[in-house]
């Protein structure tokens, strides 16, 4: 597999391009492109800018993950994660950020707000049948597959 070349353009001169933090990092780093400081309250979400658009290629899409540090620390996450920029997305990147956490979050002009993650797709070809294949697993649903520890 190839690797993929991603083009960025700066949209905003408050934007920092994205980069890997280190050598094996899955993720580039998406920074808040904002002028001033934007509160969060409690299980409030803001759309906070990145100042970037990208083209990712065909066969490939981009995937914005909530940063560990955040979510752990603050309760800080994304409400659709992962959310998915499409290969044909030229508009500006900006992230849903939610807060589950008990007080309000402050999000700083050029903090560090999420993660994407560059990763193949594959389009299928969609045909509508009457029937499908039996399995083992049938129709079982969420926690089929086994119990789990107590």
């Amino acid at each position: 597999m190839s690797t993929p070349e991603l083009r960025i353009k700066r949209l905003s001169p408050l934007a920092t391009i994205p980069r890997y933090a280190t050598a094996g990092a899955a993720g580039l780093d998406l920074h808040a492109a904002i002028e001033s400081p934007i509160e969060i309250p409690p299980r409030g979400i803001q759309m906070i800018p990145v100042g970037l658009a990208v083209a990712i290629p065909g066969g490939w899409e981009g995937q914005v993950r909530p940063r560990s540090g955040l979510a752990s620390r603050h309760g800080i996450s994304l409400p659709n994660t992962p959310g998915t920029i499409d290969a044909d997305y030229r508009g500006e990147l900006k992230v849903p950020l939610i807060n589950h956490g008990e007080t309000a979050f402050t999000v700083e002009p050029g903090m560090r707000i999420a993660q994407m993650v560059i990763c193949p797709v594959a389009q299928c070809q969609v045909i509508e049948v009457d029937t499908l294949d039996d399995t083992e697993r049938g129709d079982g649903g969420f926690g089929s597959t086994g119990t789990g520890s107590r």
